[in-house]
């Protein structure tokens, strides 16, 4: 039942009416009566007899004859909910989207290939749904692009032979990652099985579904996004759970789709925070989908620029093979990376240490635009000055209302308070009565600024929040970015300036080195090979770790450090770590119930935001199930008693701090 209370997370039996019987099939929406009142549910299952010794009622109503919850969706949905502590109805609310009754009623027809509108209805085959198939390709596609990676070709053939090799792919600066993950899907195909592609936003959504067009026609595959709208996202789904097509690729929202027969999930850019789902029980896409491949016993391929501390774990287990490039071909295709802080810049140019552009960075912008090329600036802020100070006493300034953080929005605009929005003109510092702020940070608006300034008559283009650009015409131009937002420039970019670093590296993050490397590699790996003049010019020390892993473009070397790390000091993925959030009371009192496996450590308690605090529970990772369960269970009890005071678990929440 779609009731998202603990103590009722579990199935219920009901008899079915004889004027029902027909319809009422495994997969379908039902309405029952429950306490009273009319809820939704789901028929699970259709048995002979109940265990039950009660009475049992009546199912009131099918919804819809239409069984848009697969049997394997079912069995997975289950999974999840108790990795991470949670409901089946929750995680079923999340792999089926709501139902549009017109949708339902439309004719059966082979989608389009972005899934958004009909297409012909030229049937192709017999597909698991009972319905129309496009039938898949049996040609093994040339493996083009992989021949760089020694493992690449052998990894294909596995695919295209039926097996489920299991891969980490880290990819070369410069590569089409779209059109590599075209050939994966492509080689699945004519292994007879379908393929399940998941991608962090819409940007890389756009790439992916112009490759696989391009590479296997049309008709082949759908997109699912929440962006589709509830009409076009449910006439793609439905395309799916009839077995219309052997292809969906999309964001997180895609996770659970019904694929027919499916032989390979994939995921790109694993380490992107917008593949953690926001909602109840706070599944990521990557476990997910390596959660599916177990179950189905379907291949799977986590690529990206860079590595994480789970990809390099799915490696050292043994669960996954690592598909790299030789260094011969790493170097050839590695732009040249130079650092601004180590000895010998630092020697040519002193004030490199505390300039936020110092000569290196000034002189190869200039040299490139004077070339007629392209040049990238990262800014890791958006905004114009999100953090400003007083300028004579270097106190942060501070909302006068609510203590929130002052920030200027444009050069002539008086600072506002970034969490109530009030406008603080007559600012007077509370230490020295200073009136004259100074920036403490600087946003992407306040650096094409300056930019623009220090390179008169060179247009200067932003890209962030407001506006994301989507590429970049040829010729001379700076674009300032956020990082995510870097648009593509025709042929490369001839220089990528990455500034601001601290801002990436001091974060109070256990992920903040590896999220900063993520985000430097996503940037680089846009410039020009180095044959072709491409260089990259990182503001930092050389000797930081982040920094030597971006200078050998070696991000495995890095995950492999981050992993034994974590290992010595007891943080994920080498443990499992659950959050508990809420009223301090409520906390106490859900520990208190739990029955925490042996070797459990209880952390905290520590601020959490709303005046509610945080414990953190920390096990074994032999012991992540027996953690998991124990909390539900604890969730469940406090449930029953109707206790007031929620209290939200988290199993490996992405923050720590």
């Amino acid at each position: 039942m779609d009731v998202p209370l603990p103590h009722l997370d579990r199935p219920f039996d009901y008899l079915v009416p004889a004027g029902l019987a027909d319809v009422a099939v495994p997969g379908v929406r039902v309405k029952v009566r429950f306490a009273g009142q009319l809820v939704d549910g789901w028929l699970l299952e259709r048995v002979d007899a109940s265990a039950h010794v009660g009475k049992l009622a009546y199912l009131e109503k099918v919804v819809s004859p239409e069984p848009v919850l697969a049997a394997e969706v079912a069995g997975l949905a289950r999974a999840v909910a108790d990795r991470y502590a949670g409901n089946l109805a929750d995680v079923l609310r999340l792999a089926v989207p709501p139902r549009h009754a017109r949708v339902e009623k439309e004719p059966r027809t082979v989608p389009d290939p972005a899934g958004t509108e009909p297409g012909g209805t030229e049937p192709a085959g017999t597909g698991p749904g009972g319905g129309l198939a496009v039938a898949p390709r049996r040609t093994v596609p040339d493996p083009r692009g992989w021949r760089d990676y020694p493992a690449g070709p052998a990894y294909l053939t596995a695919l295209a032979d039926g097996r489920a090799p299991r891969a980490v792919w880290s990819a070369l600066a410069g590569e089409d990652w779209a059109a590599r993950y075209a050939d994966a899907v492509a080689a699945t195909l004519a292994g007879g099985r379908g393929a399940l592609v998941v991608v962090a936003d819409a940007r890389d959504l756009d790439r992916l579904d112009a490759a696989l067009t391009a590479l296997l026609g049309p008709g082949q595959h759908v997109t699912l996004s929440a962006a589709l709208g509830p009409a076009r996202r449910y006439r793609a789904f439905l395309a799916v759970r009839r077995g219309d097509v052997p292809v969906v690729i999309g964001t997180r929202a895609a996770m659970f789709a019904p694929v027919a027969r499916l032989g390979l999930v994939a995921i790109w850019d694993d380490g992107d925070d917008l593949h953690a789902e926001p909602r109840a029980p706070y599944p990521h896409a990557r476990e997910v989908l390596l959660t599916r491949a177990r179950l189905g016993e379907a291949a799977a391929l986590v690529g990206g620029w860079t590595r994480t501390a789970e990809g390099q774990l799915l490696v050292e287990t043994g669960w996954a093979r690592e598909v790299v490039a030789d260094r011969a071909t790493l170097r050839a295709r590695t732009p040249a990376i130079a650092p601004t802080g180590d000895d010998p810049q630092l020697a040519r140019d002193p004030g490199a240490a505390t300039a936020r552009l110092p000569s290196l960075a000034w002189t190869t912008a200039r040299d490139t635009l004077r070339a007629d090329a392209p040049v990238l600036v990262q800014v890791p802020r958006r905004g114009y000055l999100p953090s400003v100070s007083c300028a004579d006493c270097r106190t942060p300034a501070r909302c006068p209302h609510c203590a929130g953080p002052l920030a200027l929005p444009a050069a002539d605009a008086p600072p506002a308070c970034r969490w109530c929005g009030r406008v603080a003109a007559a600012y007077a510092c509370p230490q020295c009565g200073g009136r004259r702020l100074r920036a403490a940070v600087t946003g992407a608006r306040r650096t094409a600024e300056e930019l623009g300034r220090a390179f008169p008559g060179v247009p200067v283009r932003t890209s962030g929040r407001d506006e994301v650009l989507t590429d970049v015409p040829a010729g001379a131009g700076l674009v300032v970015a956020t990082p995510g937002a870097e648009p593509v420039a025709e042929g490369g970019y001839g220089a990528v300036l990455l500034l601001d670093s601290w801002a990436l590296l001091t974060r109070a993050d256990l992920r903040a080195g590896e999220e900063t490397l993520r985000r430097w590699l996503s940037a680089a790996a846009l410039a020009r090979p180095a044959p072709a003049g491409g260089k990259v010019v990182v503001v930092a020390d050389g000797a930081l770790a982040p920094v030597q892993a971006l200078l050998r473009w070696d991000p495995g070397w890095f995950a492999a450090r981050e992993l034994a790390e974590r290992r010595e000091l007891g943080f994920p993925p080498a443990v499992k770590m659950a959050s508990v959030t809420g009223g301090a009371d409520a906390v106490a009192d859900l520990l208190a119930q739990a029955r925490l496996p042996d070797g459990a450590e209880v952390l905290g308690p520590v601020p959490a935001d709303q005046d509610r605090e945080r414990m953190l529970v920390r096990v074994p990772r032999s012991r992540a199930a027996a953690l998991a369960e124990a909390l539900h269970t604890a969730a469940g009890a406090r449930s029953a008693r109707r206790a007031a005071d929620p209290v939200r678990l988290q199993v490996d929440p992405l923050s720590l701090f």
